[in-house]
């Protein structure tokens, strides 16, 4: 994010009553498949976003119109009085009184233009900033002899340093532009001025511009930030750490902050010139602009470096950042956050220390913010912390797992992700298991609601976590609590067990303990999203538990006696039976149809007249049908055709040919929808078809939203409850001799 934009939100309202307003907070993205690693955009946050508010505040507008006639064209007239103000700058220097108001006067009045992001690229082009550069250090500073300067040209000083530091924060180019006028050296002279210890307000404002020129030059420039290393301006930064005037050590510490950012020699310097012990005890200070600016240069500090962390946790600031979390300030809250999930790295040994020391309770009560960088911060925290098992029970007990799930709703990716992260942690402690399903946490990580693929994955290896832990004292409790516990919390166990328990204990759990009453009855009464949890966890329970699956359905041969081949089929040869069919002529062999069919037995062995029938008359079936029935008795398979599928079932339930039958059920199967899924029952019903009957349960289970929404639905759902009772009932009590196949 641009410092630029920071100030332009200042200038941009019409209204002088909103000079407070600062920029928005910037986005942590980029994170790693688990773990994330929340990146520091904004190297100044708060002397960045503050800067041009201070400023302003400070500064006495000069009424520019005021000085020069009106006329037509605003912007002709506004370029005449910048080249006029610059060409006074760069006019020859001399002691005469008049001359050097002339010169203040020009700088206040390119400071004021400066604070209107609109007059900012003109007066870049009118070549002001040499002219500012060139005042930077007042030549008449010492015309009276010291280190320090006239009371009067202390506001010189100040305007041209203000007017500098409002344009590098209009555009990066423009940081450059200062740089290459030589605006480093004296800045740093101005830094160095430590006889303006004696308490003049006009000389530390000075020390405090310089300060707040280093922060704007060097944002996000890191040959900037090397070069104020080699002209020696970290050195007098640390020191005003210590000065008097609160303005100012927070001005410094608010520059460290910036050059300390990915710059591993400025942190190293920095760190050597024993800067950690005053920025820890800025983050005690009560003002919050103070802490703010301390913290977020630890922060920097400690950001991608181990050593210097331990430095920074050897020095104290450990209590005083935890201290930081309760903070009045959104900033500072975030900033601690960040800075304790730092200190919680992976290679830390302090995770078990941050949660004693109290840093639990602050944190969970930060992801219910209304700031979404405020909950990502301490969702990134939580997810380094639960790290370590002694911290997982803790963090859970404080409920912060409902609160990380409710996380899951917010459709920033980062904070998503960060929440997933934290609850894959404590999912990998048995003790927080029941919580996990207390809460309908289950359900909220199978609604699939994730911005990132990242995301997903953390949570389908979370869930497996949970899976991998209902067994034993967690599977007992659970059973417990769905016996005795209020409605609500046992259907919201039935509906996680029926996804995460293992099959063998399907029948303890949903039939010796009810828990598939409390499916059906989410099934039927509650509203569509619980009908919608319900379906898809009696889906998945019977998807587990079952052996019947549509690829492995297709019946093997009949055990027959006789079964003389494919050449035999409609061959006269040896033929001792003729049916007749639609006029035309079938030869069988009625050894073969005996051994097939307890029909043909009856038919052939019995007492019917066609015992003895050399031509038998076969109605109310067709030669198509009748020849794939024939081919299935001679041969143990048969071509379906899937027209020909529901007649053929037909026959074979009325020749009692159960191989073909579930052949054909299998075949109708295929061609289960919504809109034809009541016919499919009735099929059913007439012919017993219970392969296609749990075919029928199946689907229904996998598409009962959709069902819902059929008008007929209503009369259908009293009839289909009763049947998913009895398949469910059926699959869970039958021996498990056979592994679980995926429907």
């Amino acid at each position: 994010m641009k410092i630029s934009k920071s100030f332009r939100v200042l200038h941009r309202s019409s209204s002088p009553s909103h000079p407070l307003l600062s920029r928005p907070p910037p986005v942590i993205s980029d994170h790693p498949p688990m773990e994330t690693h929340p990146k520091r955009q904004r190297t100044t946050r708060l002397a960045g976003r503050n800067t041009k508010r201070k400023l302003c505040g400070d500064t006495a507008m000069v009424p520019i119109v005021s000085q020069f006639p009106e006329v037509d064209d605003e912007q002709t007239d506004l370029a005449v009085a910048i080249r006029h103000h610059v060409e006074v700058l760069n006019s020859s220097f001399s002691d005469a009184e008049s001359d050097r108001k002339a010169v203040k006067e020009a700088a206040a009045a390119i400071s004021s233009l400066a604070k209107i992001d609109e007059n900012v690229e003109m007066i870049v082009e009118n070549g002001a900033i040499p002219a500012l550069v060139r005042y930077l250090e007042s030549p008449w500073s010492l015309s009276i002899g010291g280190n320090v300067p006239k009371s009067c040209d202390h506001n010189l000083e100040k305007d041209c340093a203000l007017a500098l530091g409002f344009i590098a924060a209009n555009q990066p180019d423009y940081q450059q532009l200062i740089v290459d006028a030589g605006a480093i050296v004296p800045t740093v002279k101005l830094l160095k001025r430590r006889g303006s210890r004696c308490g003049c307000t006009d000389a530390n404002a000075v020390i405090r511009r310089a300060a707040d020129i280093i922060t704007n030059i060097a944002h996000d420039n890191p040959r900037i930030k090397t070069n104020i290393r080699v002209e020696g301006g970290i050195p007098p930064l640390v020191e005003l750490l210590d000065f008097p005037d609160v303005k100012v050590h927070r001005a410094a510490a608010g520059a460290l902050r910036t050059v300390s950012f990915r710059n591993d020699e400025n942190k190293n310097q920095i760190v050597e010139l024993n800067a950690l012990p005053t920025l820890v005890l800025m983050l005690q200070s009560e003002d919050p602009s103070v802490h703010g600016e301390s913290i977020g240069a630890i922060g920097n500090l400690v950001h991608s470096s181990p050593d210097i962390k331990k430095e920074v946790i050897r020095a104290g600031a450990l209590q005083p950042v935890i201290g930081l979390l309760s903070s009045a300030c959104l900033e500072t809250q975030r900033e601690a956050a960040l800075l304790i999930g730092q200190f919680a790295a992976p290679d830390s040994d302090c995770k078990v220390h941050i949660a004693q020391r109290g840093a639990i309770t602050p944190l969970i009560k930060m992801l219910q913010s209304s700031d979404e960088q405020v909950m990502e911060m301490s969702a990134f925290a939580l997810g380094r912390l639960a790290q370590d098992i002694h911290n997982q029970a803790g963090i859970g007990q404080r409920e912060g797992i409902i609160s990380l799930l409710n996380l899951l709703d917010v459709k920033t990716g980062s904070v998503q992700h960060n929440a997933a992260f934290a609850l894959y942690g404590l999912a990998d402690n048995e003790e927080n298991v029941a919580d996990f399903i207390k809460t309908g946490g289950i359900q909220k990580l199978q609604d699939d609601n994730f911005t990132v693929q990242p995301t997903r994955d953390c949570v389908v290896r979370t869930l497996k976590r949970l899976e991998n832990k209902i067994h034993g004292p967690v599977l007992n409790q659970l059973l417990y609590l769905m016996r005795t516990t209020e409605k609500t919390i046992q259907m919201r166990i039935a509906l996680a067990l029926a996804h995460l328990c293992n099959p063998k204990d399907g029948k303890l759990i949903f039939i010796d303990n009810n828990g598939v009453e409390f499916l059906l009855e989410l099934l039927y009464f509650s509203s569509m999203k619980q009908q919608r949890y319900s379906s898809k966890a009696l889906f998945e329970l019977a998807r587990k538990a079952t052996s019947f699956a549509p690829e492995d359905s297709a019946p093997s041969s009949p055990t027959q006696r006789v079964c003389l081949g494919e050449e035999f089929v409609n061959n006269p040869t040896l033929s001792d039976v003729t049916f007749l069919i639609d006029g035309k002529h079938f030869y069988a062999h009625k050894i073969c149809l005996v051994a097939s069919s307890d029909i043909f037995r009856a038919m052939f062995d019995g007492v019917y007249k066609e015992r003895n029938a050399q031509n038998v008359e076969i109605p109310n079936i067709s030669w198509e049908v009748f020849e794939l029935m024939m081919r299935f008795i001679y041969t143990g398979s048969v071509e379906m055709d899937k027209h020909l599928a529901q007649d053929l079932l037909v026959a074979a339930d009325q020749y009692l040919l159960e191989g073909l039958k579930r052949l054909c059920e299998y075949t109708i199967a295929q061609d289960i929808r919504v809109d034809n899924i009541p016919f499919m029952y009735d099929l059913v019903d007439t012919f017993n078809a219970s392969a296609l009957r749990r075919a029928c349960t199946l689907f229904v289970l996998e598409h009962y939203t959709k069902l819902t929404s059929e008008k007929w639905f209503p009369m259908f759902v009293s009839k289909i409850i009763p049947e998913i009772r009895s398949y469910i009932t059926e699959i869970l009590t039958r021996p498990v001799e056979a592994s679980p196949t995926t429907v």
